[in-house]
């Protein structure tokens, strides 16, 4: 343990702790804008810069240890002046679009300027006049309020994807893609992990918000809503509540409220493709097919695939993800059986991913799904629409998709699709099997691996969260030393619930709560409070067989629940 002062308040740290890690446990924050924890730890914005004893001049405390006896001064007015003025030399080169900005009133720039009296015209720089870049679905880059932080090109980096990264040097040094190509062209796989990294308003999603409204006002459609597992997590921490409020409940109330529209869970889709998952596993282990097989609900791993690992795609699984399966289920058995002409349904999915907003472009998808909006934009139209969230009263889904499984809730976090497929492939198997919690499978470790005998079968699963440690897993599968039956990969760090399309929350908020737990521990306790565990004992599950699909992996099913997948050469 090493013992210093920190603003004369004594603080005993281990060896090798920063500078900015030791002020936290003194309850003392230090400003930062390049720093991320476990992202991006540079020392580049000099926001954080201190004065510490046995230093020459300032130092940086996010990269700066701890020594014995050392006196730390984090506010004294030679700090409060240097980072007054490397904030104005931010500005100077940052367009101040404050007022129709996604980010205003939470931006990390805006915040510090106004906290440290910052004049926004102090240093004049070049004329900002450079194109929005959206040429993606899925995600809108605006280099002109770019900062140079690079907090997304570390996240980039850590998803093994390096779709963006530094051009040029000194004065003109700004971020882009290889040769300044547009995100659609590069190898972005769309995941938005660089979105909720950046502490400005330059990356954002690619809003389909106003189609939305547009379809609420059109009396010639009929307006479908469902909502993904995890957005029930996270979708109260843009109305001010604490990480991890499941907002269930208010979140169908708030929907209902932005018009004539319906509410549907995903969670019933959830446990359709955990249906089709666990047979179609089942079937390639009982018939020599192409092993291990992946998961595919996440379209960002799946692009990742088709990208990077080509030769891996007979492995993916041919089903839809929740999203696309419920897209085509509602423009065929539900138009079916309610006489609609599918082209007169408007479907929105709501949901934790900008990767999703590719899909929906997909044209193997059929464009079954009308518009896909984030959890950010769902609260920017309650917000908009003058809905007094935290007031609302709980409400439940609209049947007929309403009732769903625990298994489809845990879908939003790392390995709860593994779980609830073993839920189902081990009762499939062996008639006897009681287990419905699998425990190896769960928590925020990046990688995770079990072996589980089933009805003489021995299965050997694995579970990765963040392209970087599904990379890990692919290169050792293909080198022999990686040896699986079932393999789950989410392409977003802890899974949904740490999606490209959650709430973006301050640096004060990620750089000191597991975000990740707090939110995947909401859907574990809905899982444990439904008396429907299995997705295979659910009853909407049950009709939706019993009037459409027949069985699971039918011919039927498969024209309408599962798809193909194809390489996609990129530089």
């Amino acid at each position: 343990m090493v013992n210093l002062k920190i603003n004369n308040i004594p603080v005993s740290v281990p060896e090798g702790t920063t500078i900015l890690e030791a002020a936290r446990i003194a309850h003392i924050e230090i400003p930062t804008l390049c720093y991320l924890k476990d992202v991006a730890c540079v020392g580049s914005c000099r926001m954080c810069l201190v004065e510490a004893t046995g230093a020459r001049g300032l130092v940086a405390a996010c990269v700066y240890p701890v020594s014995e006896g050392m006196e730390v001064k984090t506010n004294t007015e030679k700090c409060r002046k240097s980072r007054k003025l490397s904030l104005e030399l931010l500005l100077s080169k940052h367009k101040k679009e404050c007022l129709a900005c996604e980010r205003a009133g939470n931006c990390e720039l805006q915040r510090l300027s106004t906290e440290y009296g910052c004049d926004p015209n102090f240093f004049t720089g070049e004329e900002l006049n450079h194109p929005l870049d959206e040429s993606a679905p899925y995600v809108v880059r605006d280099r002109d309020k770019c900062i140079n932080c690079n907090r997304c090109v570390a996240a980039c980096k850590k998803q093994s994807v390096g779709a963006i990264g530094p051009i040029g040097r000194g004065y003109g040094v700004h971020v882009g893609s290889a040769f300044e190509m547009s995100l659609m062209e590069s190898v972005c796989v769309g995941c938005g992990q660089c979105i909720v990294a950046c502490p400005v308003g330059a990356l954002k999603e690619r809003t389909t918000v106003d189609e939305v409204w547009d379809a609420i006002g059109d009396p010639a459609k009929k307006v479908v809503f469902f909502t993904a597992p995890s957005v029930r997590a996270t979708l109260g921490e843009a109305f001010g509540l604490p990480v991890g409020t499941n907002v269930e409940g208010k979140m169908v109330a708030a929907i209902r409220r932005l018009g004539n529209v319906e509410v549907y869970n995903m969670d019933i889709t959830a446990d359709l493709t955990i249906l089709e998952e666990a047979n179609e596993l089942i079937a390639r282990i009982q018939n020599g097919g192409t092993m291990p097989m992946f998961t595919s609900c996440c379209p960002g791993w799946v692009k990742f695939v088709e990208q990077k690992y080509p030769e891996f795609i007979p492995n993916l699984s041919t089903c839809k993800s929740p999203q696309e399966m419920f897209g085509g289920l509602l423009k065929t058995y539900y138009c079916e059986k309610n006489g609609i002409d599918p082209k007169d349904l408007f479907v929105v999915s709501v949901i934790p991913c900008t990767a999703k907003k590719y899909e929906c472009h997909r044209p193997e998808m059929n464009g079954e799904v009308n518009a896909a909006i984030t959890t950010r934009e769902l609260a920017r139209m309650i917000k908009t629409a003058g809905i007094t969230f935290n007031t609302l009263p709980d409400e439940q889904f609209d049947d007929p998709f309403a009732t769903c499984s625990g298994g489809g809730t845990i879908f939003g976090a790392t390995g709860g699709v593994m779980e609830a497929a073993l839920r189902v492939a081990a009762k499939t198997l062996d008639g006897t099997f009681e287990v419905v919690d699998f425990p190896e499978v769960r928590g925020t470790t990046p990688i995770k691996e079990a072996t589980y005998n089933v009805a003489g079968h021995e299965i050997r699963v694995a579970v990765a969260s963040g392209l970087g440690n599904a990379a890990e897993i692919l290169e050792g599968i293909k080198n022999g030393t990686r040896h699986y039956d079932f393999v789950e990969i989410m392409a977003c760090p802890g899974g949904c619930v740490n999606g490209g399309g959650q709430p973006t929350l301050p640096d004060s908020y990620r750089n000191t709560l597991e975000l990740k737990s707090l939110r995947a521990e909401a859907l574990y306790a809905s899982d444990r409070e439904n008396t429907i565990r299995r997705s295979s004992e659910s009853p909407v599950i049950e009709t939706i067989y019993n009037e459409y699909f027949g069985t699971p992996n039918s011919e039927k099913a498969h024209e309408v629940l599962h798809t193909h997948y194809h390489e996609d050469k990129r530089i």
